[in-house]
C-alpha cells in the first residue's frame, strides 16, 4: 500500500487538520477528464494519486480523516478553495530524513512563479503533499505536489492571480 502525507495546518472551514496520511489502495476512481484537455469535468472524489498539477480541489466541504484514498476534485470553473500548482520526482535513493523540508521549500520556490506574487505578500497559503517512507520503500513513490489554499473560496485557476 502507498501512502503520501499531506501536513494541514490550515484551517478549512472551520476545521483544523494537523495531518492528513493519503493511501494510495483505493476503489477511489480517477478524476473525470476532458480527453483532450485534461482538465477535470465533473466534481467527484478521485483516488489521490491520479490528481494533476492544474486541477482544483475542494478540500472544505470534505470529511477529512487521517487517512484518505481520495480528494475532492472539482472543475476549476466551480467555487473551490485549493489548486495543485507545482510537482516534483524526487531521485531515488533512501527515504530523505528531510522530506518535508525539501517539499515545503521546492513548494516555497514554486509559489511566487505561479501566483504572481510572493509568498509572504500573498494570502494564499501552501501545503506539500509528500510520499511517506513505505510508500517510497514498498511502492516507488517519490512525487511531492504543491498546494495552494485560499482562504476564501474562488472560481477558475489561482494560476498569476497575485492573490
Amino acid at each position: 500500500m502507498s501512502v503520501r502525507k499531506l501536513n494541514l495546518t490550515y484551517v478549512l472551514g472551520g476545521l483544523a487538520v494537523a495531518s492528513l496520511a493519503l493511501s494510495g489502495c483505493s476503489s477511489a476512481p480517477d478524476a473525470q477528464r476532458d480527453e483532450s484537455s485534461g482538465e477535470i469535468t465533473a466534481s467527484a472524489d478521485a483516488n489521490v494519486f491520479t490528481i494533476a498539477v492544474g486541477d482544483c480541489l475542494d478540500l472544505a466541504s470534505s470529511q477529512l480523516a487521517e487517512e484518505v484514498s481520495s480528494l475532492p476534485t472539482v472543475p476549476c470553473a466551480d467555487e473551490h478553495d485549493s489548486e495543485i500548482y507545482a510537482e516534483t520526482e524526487l531521485p531515488k535513493g533512501d527515504y530523505p530524513t528531510d522530506i518535508q523540508e525539501q517539499a515545503s521549500q521546492f513548494c516555497y520556490d514554486e509559489f511566487a512563479p505561479f501566483v504572481g506574487l510572493s509568498y509572504e505578500e500573498s494570502t494564499l497559503d501552501v501545503q506539500p503533499m509528500t510520499p511517506l517512507q513505505d510508500g517510497w520503500e514498498q511502492a516507488d513513490d517519490r512525487v511531492i505536489q504543491c498546494i495552494v489554499m485560499s482562504p476564501e473560496r474562488v472560481t477558475g485557476t489561482l494560476k498569476g492571480s497575485a492573490l
